[in-house]
Formats: structure tokens, sequence, C-alpha cells
């Protein structure tokens, strides 16, 4: 007998093939049945009509950050709401694990590091993470059999050195036997379950003291010895950040991550590539790092988004305004005296020049002020003239302001909480038409939602039902075949995951379900749930019907069913080798 029957569905199966109408039965958390509609005789304890949803594998999420949430939050919301069954964590070269028990102060700097640098809540982080462990293995061991979505997780280059160097992995080089120590700490990790190494050496990552991340100062050879360790371990990939990634890469960077994959035999993804019409040049730059890779046995991947993810802007804490150069040395100041520069006329000449300059590179997205809206406004003054919801530009032609100047006084009057929305500049057909292209390409993945960081700033958890959403009764850049297994055996088969993404018999139950005439997500709110009472965006999904994790339902007509059916996936074990080496 059938633990569940999915019946009459519209079968999408993450392949690419046609879709087609099919029953779909379910045992022991696998997919035991897949038959012609109506044809399926079986008895099930459960059956339910699908006729007219569609049936597609459980969305696979590459890049996020959900390594401290899960701990308060075991359904990854609002990934799994949208959903996705199976997400990638441990990017960047930033995870919680391992800490060395010689140090316990690491935990507190881990902390601090997590909440400057991938935007969590400081209070979530200390409440809500019990931070019991030492090892990478003891911290997956944590997280097992309570989370509801399927998780594996890269271990972070930074916790790799801070472990064997303490506080001089910040700006200090390790000694020939501490790089033994740390490629031995990355091999153990790996064994215990680690799908391979992230790093990170991007100049917009700083720790709590404001410094840069432990792996911004690894050399080329430390950065070797560790891939050269992630290609002797089955199952792993590399993950890696340099500074052009957000806009252009340097020659030298391209020449690493070359040989980073090269020398690793294994696949490096990288994010994200920023795909603009207005920038024509930036998409074949940044894939000729894939090119070369091949040419020289390696792989390199771009992962890239395929929605304008809802990001917000503030004067009073930090953001990505913080990353313009010259804007930290007046955004870090204390709230006082940074109101008391930005009033100065001369002061926001100096950040407008700087923000328009090439050195801004891909930031000169966010210098276009005339163009934000008022969010969220604290103030009376702001309240009676009723900005909130209105573009800067018009409030500064009827004050006769230019638009950073309105912007700033409508910030001062709050004390620099006003919350920004800067609207999109990339909105146009022929950017939309570039990225349509761009996703063609064998090295370009979806992915990017950086979900679990960024919580107040940022909400790119939904871009699965919101690109669903274009494909079926928007823009229709693709196919709803494409479009589903752009989100699902893509992913997975780049990470090599054992017997998911795809919808077929014997292979994990980690489905969906929705309307493909609703299937879409909401805007994205801010809420306040975390702990600690701290903030983060969230988006509600429209149209998901059921998701299923391991067969186990996990979401029904949008509400969390509190089943944390989710595996921890380990390196090896749930996932194969995928060499890049022919």
């Amino acid at each position: 007998m059938l633990d569940h029957l999915i019946k009459g569905a519209t079968l999408v199966d993450g392949t690419g093939a046609a879709a087609r109408g099919a029953d779909v039965g379910i045992k022991d958390g696998k997919v035991a049945v897949i038959a012609e509609a109506g044809r399926c005789e079986e008895s099930a304890v459960s059956v339910e009509d699908a006729t007219g949803l569609v049936l597609a594998p459980g969305f696979v999420d590459p890049h996020t950050h959900y390594d401290a949430q899960l701990f308060w939050d075991p359904f990854a919301t609002p990934s799994l709401d949208h959903g996705v069954t199976t997400v990638a964590g441990g990017n960047c070269g930033f995870t919680l694990a391992p800490l060395n028990p010689a140090r316990p102060d690491d935990a507190d700097y881990t902390r601090r590091m997590m909440a400057k640098v991938e935007g969590m809540a400081l209070a979530a982080l200390e409440e809500g993470v019990p931070w019991g462990w030492s090892s990478f293995g003891e911290y997956l061991g944590a997280l097992e059999g309570r989370i509801a979505v399927n998780a594996g997780f890269m271990v972070g280059h930074c916790a790799l050195r801070r472990y064997v160097m303490g506080p001089d992995a910040v700006g200090g080089q390790p000694t020939a036997g501490q790089l033994d120590a740390m490629t031995a700490l990355l091999k153990q990790a790996m064994a215990e379950g680690a799908w391979g190494l992230s790093t990170t050496q991007s100049a917009t990552h700083s720790d709590g003291d404001g410094k840069p991340v432990a792996s911004r100062h690894a050399k080329r050879e430390e950065m070797l010895a560790l891939c050269r360790a992630v290609g002797e371990a089955p199952g792993t990939q590399i993950e890696a950040i340099v500074a052009g990634c957000l806009d252009k890469f340097a020659d030298e960077e391209i020449d690493l991550l070359v040989e980073m994959s090269a020398v690793a035999g294994r696949p490096l993804n990288w994010n994200v590539l920023t795909i603009d019409a207005a920038v024509p040049d930036r998409v074949p730059r940044q894939l000729l790092a894939s090119e070369r890779a091949r040419a020289a046995g390696g792989r390199i991947v771009a992962l890239t988004m395929p929605i304008l993810t809802p990001m917000n802007m503030s004067l009073g804490t930090f953001c990505a305004l913080n990353l313009i150069p010259g804007w930290g040395d007046v955004l870090n100041l204390p709230v006082p005296e940074r109101i008391a520069q930005l009033q100065r006329p001369e002061v926001r000449a100096e950040m407008l020049r700087r923000a328009d300059s090439p050195e801004a590179g891909v930031f000169r997205r966010l210098a276009d002020f005339g163009r934000y809206v008022i969010g969220d406004t604290y103030s009376d003054a702001n309240a009676n003239a009723g900005v909130s919801g209105r573009v800067v530009r018009d409030i500064a032609a009827e004050r006769g302001q230019d638009p950073f100047s309105t912007l700033v006084e409508i910030c001062v009057n709050d004390g620099l909480r006003t919350v920004l929305w800067p609207m999109p500049r990339d909105n146009d057909p022929n950017s939309w038409e570039l990225r349509r292209a761009t996703w063609q390409h064998e090295d370009v993945m979806l992915g990017g939602s950086d979900a679990g960081a960024h919580l107040d700033r940022m909400c790119g958890a939904p871009y699965t039902t919101r690109f669903l959403g274009d494909c079926l009764r928007r823009r229709q850049l693709v196919p709803l075949e494409q479009a589903v297994k752009m989100l699902t055996s893509d992913p997975a088969e780049l990470f090599g995951l054992r017997g998911r993404g795809a919808v077929a018999l014997g292979n994990f139950a980690d489905l969906v379900l929705f309307d493909p005439e609703r299937i879409d997500a909401g805007p994205a709110t801010l809420v306040h749930d975390l702990p600690g009472d701290s903030p983060r965006l969230d988006s509600r999904p429209e149209g998901v019907v059921a998701v299923r994790v391991n067969g186990v339902e996990t979401v029904r007509e949008t509400k969390l069913t509190g089943a944390v059916p989710g595996t921890v996936l380990r390196s090896g074990r749930d996932t194969r080798t995928v060499s890049t080496r022919r």
C-alpha cells in the first residue's frame, strides 16, 4: 500500500521533458509509482486529486546562509514556503564551525562577524543558536533530525583559519605547520559531511571589528593547498567569491579561480552574475572564467538571479550603501555626527561624486537617488508630509531640491531610521532578453538568493515562485518545463545530489504541488519574528498547494504543517563526485 497518492497532476518532472498527466505514488519517503493519469490502481493511505495542478520536484537553492536560522526556524522560511526542499549553506567562506575548544571567545567573534558580514541579527545569533559544538561534524549533528528541509553545508575558509591561527587569522600568514593543520581540518570536516570549501576574497567582506575577514588574507599557495584537499574527498565542491564578482573579474582573479577548480578537479561556483543591458561587456567578461576553466580541466559556474530581488537601504544601519567607496567614512560615524556630516552640501557632493565614479563598480546602480521610493517613516514631519510610498524625484521636484538632498532631509527627520527602496535600473526589455540568452549558457545557473542572510535588507528566497509566475503569466521568457529544470535538476546535478532534483522512480519524494494560474510570490514585508524580536523581510507564497520533503507534507495551502522530515545531506553519502576531469 502506498503512503500517499497524487492523482491527475500535470507532472513536470525536472528533466526538461514535456509536461504530462500522471498519478504519482509515494512510499517510505520515495517515489514508488509514476503512472499515466487515472491508471494507478494501487491503494494508498491517503489520496488527493491534483487535477489542474502542476507537480514538480522540490526546488534546490544553491546559495543560502541558513547555517544559523535553522536552529530557531527549522522550516527555513520563507524558502520552504516557496517550494524549496533542499538548501546549500556554508557559503562565502563563513560557517559556524569548526570552533576551537581552547578558545571559547571564538564563538563570540563568529557571531559578530556573521552579524556584520551577512546581516544576521546579533540578538538572534546569541539567543537562537546553541553554540555547543567544536567540530564540523558536531555542528551537523546538532541539526540532524530537527529540520524540515534537506540541508548541506560547505565549510568556511574563515572558520578554518580562525581555528588554526586564532586572532592571527586576520592579518597573518600561516606557517607550514599551520597550513598543514588547516588542510587536515578541512579534510576532517569533509569526512564528517562538509560539501567542500567556501572562501571569499571580496573587498566588501569585513568582520565585526571592521577588519577584512580571515580568508581575505590568504595567498594563492594557501588557497590552492585547500582546493587540492577538496579534490581528495568524494562528493565535494568549491564556492568562491572575489572582488570582481560584483562587476568584472580582473585577470588575476580569473587566473586564481581557474586554477582553484582545475587543481581540485571539482566545479567552482560564484555569485552573483549581474545582468544589465546597459553594461553589455560584463557577461562576456565574467563567462571568460568559465571558458578558461573548461580548457584547463576545471569548471566555473556563475549563479544569477532570475528576478529583481526586493532590497531596501538605510542611512541608519549597515547596508550596501556603506560599500560605495568613501561612503563608509560617513555612514560608519555615530548617528549624531553622521547627521551633521550628511547635512553639509560639500559632503553630499563628494559622496555623489564617489558613488558615480568608476571605482564604485556595480554599486553605481545605487546612486540614482531620484528612483528611490520612501518606505516606512518614523517622524511626525514625514507623516504630515505624506512621503511614505512616494518616489524621491517627485518629492524633490515639489521642494525644488536635488534628489539626494531630499532623501537626506527625509532620513534626518527620522533620525536616519527611514526605510528606502531603490527601484531597479535594469528592468528594461533589453536586460530581460539578455538574461534569457545568458541562462542558456552551460555554465550559468539560477541561484544567489542569500536566503538566511541580510534578513532586514533583502528577500531573495522567493525567487522560485516569482520566477515561475513570470514564466507562466508575464514575460514568459522560458517554457515551464525548462524553468522547473533550472530550479531543480540543474543545481542537483552540479552538487551531485543522489536521488534528488527530478521526479523519478526511486528518487526521494521532494515535491511541490502548485496552481499554475496563481503561482507567485507576494510583496516583501518587514516582520519581527526572530529571537530578540529582531526584524526580517518576509514574502508569502501564492498558489503553492503542498510541499513534501522526503515524502512528508511540510506545507499545505501555504501553511506549515510542523513536520521536520529534512535530512542533513553529507558529502559522499548524499552527494556523488562531479569531476571536471575527462
